[in-house]
């Protein structure tokens, strides 16, 4: 599916929950669903997961499916 354009600004969008798996990088908590970038108009309610609580770094989310996983290097 391509990615949807903003009409009042020109630049690309994410399509909403397009991406099943996504790495999270610590400088980038809170963790919400869905991520910005992504189409609100199609998407689910905007979901904060506490994946920093998560024993295993992961979280996924409840509306969408996406896995989220907390990785703890700056490098990946």
């Amino acid at each position: 599916m391509p990615a949807a354009r903003a009409a009042d600004s020109g630049r690309t969008l994410e399509t909403p929950n397009r991406v099943r798996q996504q790495k999270i990088k610590p400088d980038s908590l809170p963790l919400h669903c869905p991520l910005p970038g992504a189409s609100l108009w199609d998407s689910h309610p905007r979901v904060f997961l506490p994946i920093e609580d998560a024993p295993d770094g992961r979280i996924r989310c409840p509306y969408c499916g996406t896995l989220y996983i907390l990785h703890q290097s700056s490098d990946s």
